[in-house]
């Protein structure tokens, strides 16, 4: 999938768009930027990418107002860049609604200020402009070049804490040429955690199927979809998303491996064996799983090399995303389990000791591979974590420690309800709903799935992103292929 973001480019209050950068050959295709931002929130698109060409050509916030407008009319996520040269501005951009502010020059030429705003903001309302020319950093709206040469510049920020990225190869833009594929592909090599947002080229959808395919996150659509050149429904295809019921839910099948076999229980006790993780593994993938989650729920250290192994053998069978837990304490742990082939990691238990692991598991790998499973329980006084496998009540909230884990970048939470692990009576929806609308990452939802009916529950009443199950799945209650059926027929957005 790829996250695919229209851009408004503002000069004079209108949408336009240059050519190569270049002011004196721009197009205006709609008078009025407010109707357009509804026109593409209608279509599904969940995120706006705004420009102040007037801004960055005058060096301060010009379109701020057009801004307020935009996100007074409209509930999308707006990036907003162009002018951005002083504490004032950066202020009235966030003031006017942005979510996300893209600053580019300041972080050239004066870096200290960049980063100040990095530590002030926090690394997940800012993006990195690198707007490449002949391999050099331009500034100033495009019509300057520094010395500074796009990798190392690069690599300065992200070891500052920077996690977005958005890269213009200005030769490609409003060419319609086709972006600069090969030079996204080389950042995301040097750093595979950044959220790369490609932007310039897109000539249609075969251009950002090829940059998802590339395995690029983000990618920015201007020229191509004004000009016709761009279906809305290949980009929600692309996006994993149905404008009319929004981003697909995922279907996780969770196993709990214990010696090497997985295993299933009650209220986390009373295992029994439920079959070997990498055949299991292979079913769920060739049925239609849209993830897998393995937990090492012994992590000695013989069962680290055992858990790792299989880790390794199941990365060679299946063709779908799978995150692994248990055991992590620190990065070697991480870094452990992705070279084995795992794509994400869990942390619960170890995350609650020191919450800085979660800080530095995404700095160092990204957000996306960082999930924080959190245990808890409904007690008399409310709802408390819960550490070793759910035996040791800590004295934290669910909801607080929550936000607490998405402020530190985790980017997904796994929410595992030990009142209905295993009962099959149906998911923690009340808990659910009120982490879907209190915390701004995913949310998947753990514990009491016993019939199809509790999965749409847990998506409707719930919110849930994705919901995952154990034993209907391993025992052969619940087939997969039947599942999605079902809430396909029951409207809700799964991938068949």
């Amino acid at each position: 999938m790829i996250d695919i973001i229209p851009a408004i480019d503002l000069i004079d209050g209108k949408c336009v768009r240059l050519t190569k950068g270049d002011y004196s050959r721009k197009k205006v295709y709609n008078d009025d930027p407010v109707a357009q931002a509804k026109e593409f929130e209608r279509q599904g698109f969940r995120r706006l990418h705004v420009v102040d060409l007037d801004g960055a050509k005058s060096k301060h916030i010009v379109n701020d107002d057009v801004l307020r407008r935009i996100t007074n009319a409209t509930g999308l996520k707006v990036d907003f860049g162009g002018g951005i040269k002083t504490d004032e501005d950066i202020e009235k951009a966030f003031a006017a609604g942005a979510a996300m502010v893209t600053v580019g020059s300041i972080a050239v030429t004066k870096p200290d200020l960049f980063i100040d705003w990095l530590n002030r903001y926090g690394a997940d309302r800012l993006i990195l402009g690198a707007d490449v020319r002949n391999g050099k950093v331009s500034i100033n709206g495009w019509k300057e070049d520094s010395a500074e040469e796009l990798l190392p510049f690069l690599k300065k920020y992200v070891e500052a804490g920077v996690r977005n990225v958005l890269c213009t190869d200005i030769s490609k833009d409003g060419t319609l040429q086709g972006p600069a594929r090969e030079l996204y592909k080389q950042i995301m090599a040097k750093y595979p955690h950044l959220n790369v947002i490609a932007s310039g080229g897109v000539s249609g959808n075969e251009d950002l199927a090829g940059l998802a395919a590339d395995g690029i996150p983000s990618a920015i659509v201007g020229k191509a979809w004004y000009e016709g050149r761009i279906s809305a429904e290949k980009c929600r295809n692309l996006m994993g998303f149905n404008a009319n019921k929004g981003l697909a839910k995922r279907i996780i099948p969770c196993l709990d491996v214990k010696n090497g076999e997985t295993v299933k229980g009650t209220n986390f006790v009373n295992l029994r064996s439920a079959g070997d993780p990498v055949e299991l593994g292979k079913l769920y993938s060739d049925s239609g799983a849209d993830e897998l989650v393995f937990l090492d729920i012994t992590a000695s250290y013989e069962g680290r090399k055992t858990f790792t192994d299989m880790v390794t053998r199941v990365a060679k069978e299946i063709n779908i995303p799978f995150t692994v837990g248990g055991g992590i304490n620190e990065l070697s742990d991480v870094k452990r389990l992705l070279d084995a082939g795992a794509d994400k990691v869990s942390v619960n238990s170890a995350a609650i000791r020191r919450p800085e692991l979660i800080n530095e598991i995404a700095s160092e790998y990204g957000s996306q591979v960082c999930v924080c499973a959190i245990d808890a329980r409904n007690d008399a006084d409310g709802w408390h974590c819960y550490i070793k496998g759910g035996r040791e009540r800590v004295e934290l909230g669910l909801f607080d420690w929550a936000k607490e884990v998405a402020e530190r970048g985790a980017g997904e939470i796994l929410f595992t309800s030990m009142d209905h692990d295993g009962v099959k009576e149906g998911f923690a929806n009340e808990a659910l709903a009120r982490l879907s609308e209190e915390v701004p990452i995913p949310i998947i939802a753990s514990g009491g799935a016993g019939k199809m009916e509790h999965f749409r529950d847990a998506f409707v009443d719930g919110k849930a992103d994705a919901a995952l199950a154990a034993s209907v799945f391993h025992f052969g209650e619940i087939q997969i292929p039947d599942l999605k059926e079902y809430l396909r027929n029951e409207g809700i957005n799964v991938r068949i």
